[in-house]
Formats: C-alpha cells, structure tokens, sequence
C-alpha cells in the first residue's frame, strides 16, 4: 500500500539536502513528547473560562497583576513550572540540536520550558523567555533555578527583599526587544527552508516567518496532528506528532546524506 506519509517525508528530505540554513518555529506540542500539558483543550492546564479568583487566565497572568498582586500569577506560574517538573527534552528536541552539526540551524520558540537549550540548541530565540530564570523587579539580581521547589510563592529577593518574577512575557507585556531584533536579523539573511512544530501559529511573528517563507517560495514544513494558521500555506503537511515525524525525517534524511543529489 501506497504511504502517503512517508512519501510526503522523502520530499521533505531532498529539500533537506539542498538546503545549508534552517529555521524551527516550535510551541508546546513539540513538548507533549515530553509529558508535557497544553495550556488550553483537552488535558490542558487552563481549560475552565474562570480561575478560582473569578479571573480569566489572561489577567491572571498578566504584567499588570504581576505588579499589583504578585501572589495570583505566581500560583499559575508555579502551577506550570510543577507540570515541566521532572520533565526532560525528548527526541524532536535532540534531533533539531544535532542538526547543527550538518546545518545552520535556528529555533524560535514560543516554549518556557527551556527543553531547547537543555537538548543543546545553540541559535536559540526563547521569545517568550524561560521560566527558569528569574529577576528581581526592583534590583539587578538575576538567577536561574533547576525548579521551584525551594522557592516561597511568590519568591523575594535575597538582596532586597523585593518580589522575583520569571523571565517569561505574561499577557500584556511586550515581547523582548532583543529577541525580536535577533529574529529579523536572521529572517533578513534568509533561510534555505522553514519547519513549523507544533503550534497553532495564531501570533503573527510565529506565523509570519512561515507565512513570508512560503510566498518567497522557500520550502516550508508543518508538522502538527491539527489544521492551524498556517496549514494552508506549507508546502508539506505531516499529521502527526512531533518526536516520531522528526525522527523519521532525519533518519531518512542521514540514509540518504551521502548519495549524489538527483
């Protein structure tokens, strides 16, 4: 019988082997490998419209309340930090990393669980940061931290006493100056092909590169088990999970590397 599937993962691979730079644009379904929650939808952390301080999950987690009442977004935050807990990168993560040894490769991710620099991604845009960093919001003490579970909710700073929050973009806040400056720079040197992993694209800078990509007639690939913002634009649509689709991909692609290109 004819796969479909796999069919669709050669073509990947021979654009693979023409390609020199590459750029991942991960979110939370690349994690689910890893036991990880989605945020919303079925099993995920938020599904209820209210929290039980009668909030929607949006105020709740946003950089005013941080300022306000420090105390509801850390009982959220922690909440997710507790679920990334005893989690571990899993192999979609490892294979993206490895791929720097035959690639330039680069990954935008939307992810705070910081899986991508624990796998040894090296070109890394954590544009919503990582929950594993904190800073103080009143002095310039900064830390990083294996988890929370040492830390008081909401955890003070050991210099001034002052409340630590995590380096993560809540609602409302701006994204990081420096991390989106990243991004066009290396949008503007252009990629060789763009991989779309588990996100539903719905921000425009996580579509965007995808979306342009595309028009540009640069090969692009989704990989995800739903349609999203972007399914209508790629070139190659894998409905499936991350960590299997990603390992048949490079283990197709290094069975192939050292045969001369068609």
């Amino acid at each position: 019988m004819f796969d479909l599937q796999q069919d669709t993962i050669k073509r990947i691979v021979e654009d693979l082997r023409r390609s020199r730079r590459l750029l991942f644009v991960t979110g939370a379904g690349i994690s689910a490998d890893s036991g990880l929650p989605t945020y919303r939808g079925i099993g995920g952390l938020y599904n209820e419209e209210l929290t039980e301080e009668s909030l929607p999950i949006e105020v709740a987690l946003s950089g005013e309340m941080m300022e306000t009442a420090p105390h509801i977004p850390w009982k959220y935050i922690h909440q997710i930090e507790q679920s990334c807990r005893g989690a571990s990168c899993n192999t979609a993560h490892r294979i993206i990393a490895e791929m720097q040894n035959h690639f330039d490769v680069w990954v935008l991710t939307q992810n705070i669980d910081g899986f991508h620099r624990d796998a040894g991604s090296l070109n890394l845009i954590e544009i919503h940061g990582d929950i594993h960093d904190l800073h103080c919001t009143a002095c310039s003490y900064k830390t990083t931290v294996l988890h929370y579970a040492d830390l008081d909710i909401p955890p003070s700073c050991p210099n001034c006493r002052a409340v630590l929050r995590p380096r993560v973009v809540l609602f409302g806040e701006l994204l990081p100056e420096q991390s989106i400056t990243l991004l066009y720079q290396q949008l503007g040197l252009g990629f060789d092909m763009v991989f779309s992993i588990g996100t539903t694209s719905v921000f425009p800078y996580i579509a965007g590169p995808v979306i342009e990509a595309s028009r540009a007639g640069v090969p692009t690939v989704e990989i995800n088990p739903g349609q999203t913002t972007v399914s209508g634009y790629v070139d190659y649509k894998v409905a499936a999970g991350a960590a299997d689709t990603l390992d048949r991909i490079w283990q197709t692609y290094l069975e192939v590397a050292l045969l001369p290109e068609r």
